[in-house]
C-alpha cells in the first residue's frame, strides 16, 4: 500500500482512491453535499463529465462500465439527485455492468432527523444493487471503495452505492491508500468441460446462447474459434449482438423480442442448450416458454460467473461457475471426442439470418426506416458505436444492423427509455475518434435530450437521430392490441428537433423523405459538431412487419 504523505480530507482520500483504481472518468451532476469530493477531482487526471439531469449522468457511467468492463462512476447529490439518478442503476442491476455511484448525505449528526433532502439509502438502492452503504469514518475509505470495486466486477458484475456524510467528506484523516483491484477468473472444472464436450459431440441439434457481461474483445474471438472447431450455431440473447459477428457463418441470430422464426423454431426443437454468461431472462427466453421451469426440457449447460444465478430459475445439467472467456478458453485447450456433421443446420440458420435481417425497400411518401438502416449499414465503419433506449424504433436497428465487433452495442436490456443519447455521450466521449450513432424515439428522446447539450459542451460529434411518429409507439402497438381505436395517453406533440440541435449549438437536419436522409447524414457527420436528424416517419409505420391498422384491425376481429 502507499503510505499517506500526511492527513488529506474525506474528498481527497476518496479521489485518490479512484485514481489507485485506474479510474479515467467521472460523470456527475454537481451538488452541496459532495463539495468536498469536487475539490479534490480539481487537481486531479480523472476527467469530469458534467451532465444536465442525473439519471443521465448514470446511465452515462453505466455505459462506461459497458465499454471498459470496470465500473462507471457517477457522483449525484443526495435526495432528488440520489432519486433521479435510480434509472442508471436499474439499468446496470439488469443489465449486469459494473458500476458505483456516490450520493452525496447529510451530515452525520443530523441523520434520522429527516434533514434537507435526507433519504436512507440502504433502503432505497436496496433491491437493485448488490451493495449499498455508507461511510462514517474517512480512515475507512480506501477499504470501502477497495471492496466497492471487487463487488461491482466480481461474480455477476453490478451496481454498487455508496453514501457520502457531508461533514464525513470534510473531515481531516491519516490512511494509506488501497491497491488496484483485479477480480480473478474461477477456472472452468475439467470434469465439467469434458462432460460439456461430451454432451456437445452427442448432441443433434445444439444451440450455445451468449449473453450477460465479463466479455472482452478476446474472449469474443475465442468464441468464434470455438464455435468453428464444435460446428455449432451461436444465438445472442437480446441486446447482446456484439458479442459475436454477425458475418460469421455460425452466427444464427438473436434470442429476442421479435426473433426470427426459423432460430425460435430451432430452438424450441434442440436437444442441448448451453447458456454462456447469460440469464435467459424473460425476452430472450420469450416469456419462459423456450425452456421449462425449473426442469428445461432438454440438456441444459449453463455457465455464469454468479453462482446465485445457477439454479436460479432452472435447473441445469451442467452448472459451471465462472466467467464466460475462462469456459471458452478451458473449451478450447480440451481435447474432446468428435462432433456429429451438424454443418447443413449451422448454414441454413446463417442463411436464414441474412435473409431476416436485410432490410426490404418499401415504399413511403415518409422517412422509410428500412432504407435508413440499409444507408447506415452501408456508410459506418464496423467500429461505429450504436446506442438506443426502448421503442419500436429499436427493433429496426436490432434486427437489421449486423454488428460485427465487440463494443459498438450500447442497448439497455432493462428496455429503459431515454438511454440512447446519455450512454452515446459516453462513449463519444471515451472513445474519442469513433463513430458513435445513437437512436431516439420522440418520446425516448426527450427523457434525456438535454444530456445533447453535454455533448455540444466536450465537442463530441455524435449523430442522434430522433424517429419520430408522433406516438409513444409501443404503448400504442400494446393499446391497439388489448383495446383496439381507444386511443389515450399515447399521443404527442412534437418540437422541431433539428432546431432543438441548432438551439444548443450543434448542426440540425430534418428529413422528411427517405431520399433525403443519406445525404443529411452525411452533412452530419461532416459538420464535425453533435448533431440530430429529425426523421419524420409514418405512424401507420408502427412495427417492421405490421401497419398500425393492421394490428387495430386484427384485434377487433378477435374480439368480435
Amino acid at each position: 500500500m502507499t503510505q499517506s504523505q500526511g492527513p488529506r480530507t474525506g474528498g481527497q482520500i476518496l479521489i485518490d482512491q479512484l485514481a489507485v483504481q485506474g479510474t479515467e472518468h467521472v460523470f456527475c451532476v454537481p451538488g452541496e453535499s459532495y463539495l468536498a469530493a469536487l475539490d479534490a477531482l480539481h487537481d486531479s487526471d480523472i476527467a469530469i463529465t458534467i451532465c444536465r439531469q442525473e439519471g443521465g449522468a448514470a446511465m452515462m457511467a453505466e455505459a462506461a462500465g459497458k465499454l471498459t468492463g470496470r465500473p462507471g462512476i457517477c457522483f449525484v447529490t443526495r435526495g432528488p439527485g440520489a432519486t433521479n439518478a435510480a434509472h442508471g442503476v436499474h439499468i446496470a442491476k439488469q443489465d449486469s455492468t459494473p458500476m458505483i455511484l456516490f450520493v452525496g448525505q447529510v451530515a452525520r449528526d443530523m441523520r434520522e432527523r429527516e434533514a434537507f433532502q435526507e433519504l436512507d439509502y440502504r433502503a432505497v438502492f436496496g433491491s437493485m444493487t448488490k451493495w449499498t452503504t455508507e461511510i462514517d469514518d474517512p480512515v475507512r475509505i480506501p477499504e470501502t471503495i477497495s471492496r466497492a470495486f471487487h463487488i461491482a466486477m466480481s461474480g455477476r458484475p453490478g451496481p454498487v452505492v455508496i453514501a457520502l456524510p457531508e461533514d464525513m467528506l470534510t473531515e481531516l484523516a491519516l490512511c494509506e491508500d488501497a491497491r488496484r483491484v483485479h477480480v480473478p477468473d474461477s477456472a472452468a472444472p475439467e470434469s465439467a468441460v469434458a462432460q460439456t464436450l461430451d454432451a456437445l459431440a452427442k448432441a443433434k441439434r445444439p444451440l450455445i446462447v451468449l449473453g450477460g457481461s465479463r466479455w472482452d474483445t478476446h474472449s469474443v474471438a475465442d468464441m468464434h474459434a470455438l464455435a468453428e472447431r464444435l460446428d455449432v450455431p451461436i444465438a445472442v440473447s437480446f441486446r447482446r449482438q456484439m458479442l459475436f459477428d454477425a458475418s460469421h457463418t455460425h452466427f444464427a441470430g438473436d434470442l429476442a423480442l421479435s426473433t426470427n422464426p426459423a432460430l425460435l423454431d430451432y430452438a424450441k426443437s434442440s436437444d442441448l442448450i448451453v447458456l454462456l454468461g447469460g440469464r435467459m431472462s424473460e425476452i430472450a427466453s420469450q416469456s419462459y416458454t423456450l425452456l421449462g421451469i425449473p426442469n428445461a426440457g432438454k440438456v441444459l449447460v449453463h455457465v455464469h460467473p454468479g453462482a446465485e444465478e445457477l439454479g436460479r430459475v432452472y435447473q441445469p445439467d451442467i452448472a459451471i461457475n465462472c466467467a464466460p472467456g475462462a469456459f471458452v478458453s478451458a473449451m478450447l485447450k480440451h481435447d474432446g471426442p468428435a462432433a456429429l456433421n451438424r454443418s447443413a443446420d449451422v448454414e441454413r440458420l446463417h442463411t436464414a439470418y441474412l435473409d431476416w435481417s436485410t432490410p426490404k425497400p418499401r415504399h413511403s411518401e415518409r422517412v422509410d426506416m428500412n432504407h435508413v438502416m440499409t444507408v447506415l449499414r452501408d456508410k459506418l465503419p464496423a467500429d461505429a458505436i450504436m446506442a438506443n433506449g426502448a421503442g419500436n424504433y429499436a427493433t429496426w436497428l436490432h434486427r437489421f444492423h449486423r454488428f460485427t465487433r465487440y463494443g459498438t452495442q450500447l442497448a439497455p436490456t432493462s428496455g429503459s427509455m431515454g438511454y440512447g443519447v446519455p450512454a452515446a455521450v459516453a462513449a463519444a466521449r471515451i472513445e474519442r475518434g469513433r463513430t458513435v450513432i445513437a437512436f431516439a424515439g420522440d418520446g425516448c428522446f426527450l427523457m434525456n435530450g438535454q444530456e445533447f447539450a453535454t455533448a455540444v459542451q466536450y465537442d463530441l460529434p455524435l449523430v442522434v437521430l430522433v424517429i419520430d411518429n408522433g406516438m409513444y409507439g409501443t404503448i400504442r402497438m400494446h393499446q391497439e392490441r388489448e383495446y383496439p381505436g381507444r386511443v389515450v395517453g399515447t399521443d404527442l406533440k412534437n418540437p422541431d428537433f433539428s432546431a432543438y440541435a441548432k438551439a444548443f449549438g450543434g448542426h440540425g437536419e430534418r428529413v422528411e423523405r427517405s431520399a433525403d436522409f443519406a445525404p443529411a447524414l452525411e452533412r452530419a457527420i461532416a459538420s464535425g459538431k453533435p448533431a440530430i436528424i429529425h426523421c419524420i416517419i409514418d405512424p401507420q409505420a408502427l412495427t417492421i412487419d405490421r401497419t398500425l391498422d393492421d394490428i387495430r384491425a386484427n384485434a377487433l376481429l378477435q374480439k368480435n
